[in-house]
């Protein structure tokens, strides 16, 4: 396993690789199984693999965690290295912006709604760090996971208008024995608040449930959703969403094959989020 620094040292590196299937897993570290089980499926379906390790600075807003958000780069590293994981790209922000970086790219529309909401910059950041790593890596294929279902559909449809070609795959969502969304912000909650996080995904499960049961409104499914959040005055409901799976607009009847049914809360400081799709991104 090689850990390259420099973006140039990669590219010569890159470029012996030609011809060959190159898996890439983009990741801000604080390896959870989630990572490791996109990593994993990129071992198995390439001939060699890349991983990133960068924390993006371009993504977090004002008075985000950008400060706090958790690291261990030495532990990342064990990880991998029981792992057949090629090269690891652990650049800084001087090596990915420089002094005088200009340049973003922006997905319109999809990155206001849901997160982006209450996240204006997020997105933008997030599309321009991972065109600067397909730009860098030119991976075949490239590894997310469905909990940041908004993320992935965005960076689906930026690949899509921009042409490149790259395929995109996004895996399920991994959890905690009891349910909670795996999640490196995990970490910040203490034990009342990580009790009151569980009715996030059991919200969500109940939300299933009732669709299962023929429930096809989308605005009683959400009040059944933020009414069960409301159980804990621990929570602070950012939004509910049961919008298409494309254009991430509101519908007026559920879809069993294009709906995807998200929700964002903050417990304390930290901000969750979790999901579940009727259909396929």
């Amino acid at each position: 396993m090689k850990i390259i620094k420099q973006i140039e040292a990669l590219k010569e590196q890159r470029k012996v690789l030609e011809g060959k299937k190159i898996g890439f897993v983009p990741t801000m570290g604080y390896f959870h199984d989630g990572h490791l089980s996109l990593i994993d499926r990129s071992i198995e379906e390439n001939d060699v693999n890349f991983v990133s390790i960068y924390v993006n600075p371009t993504q977090f807003g004002q008075n985000e965690d950008l400060d706090r958000y958790p690291c261990d780069f030495k532990r990342d590293k064990a990880l991998l290295e029981q792992r057949d994981v090629g090269y690891v790209f652990f650049p800084d922000s001087k090596e990915m912006y420089g002094d005088d970086f200009y340049t973003y790219v922006e997905v319109e529309k999809l990155g206001t709604v849901l997160c982006g909401k209450s996240r204006p910059r997020h997105f933008k950041g997030v599309t321009t760090i991972v065109l600067k790593l397909f730009n860098i890596i030119r991976p075949t294929t490239a590894y997310f996971g469905q909990k940041d279902a908004q993320q992935a559909i965005i960076i689906k449809r930026m690949c899509r208008d921009l042409n490149l070609d790259i395929d995109i795959k996004v895996l399920p969502i991994k959890r905690e024995r009891d349910g909670l969304a795996l999640s490196s912000r995990n970490e910040y909650l203490s034990q009342k608040e990580r009790t009151a996080a569980l009715l996030l995904s059991g919200a969500l499960k109940k939300a299933r449930n009732f669709i299962q049961e023929g429930w096809t409104d989308p605005v009683k499914l959400s009040e059944a959703i933020e009414k069960e959040l409301q159980m804990s005055p621990l929570i602070e409901i950012d939004y509910v969403g049961v919008v298409d799976l494309e254009k991430l607009e509101r519908i007026e009847k559920i879809d069993p094959n294009n709906t995807l049914i998200a929700a964002a809360i903050k417990v304390g400081s930290t901000r969750l989020i979790d999901n579940f799709i009727l259909g396929e991104i």
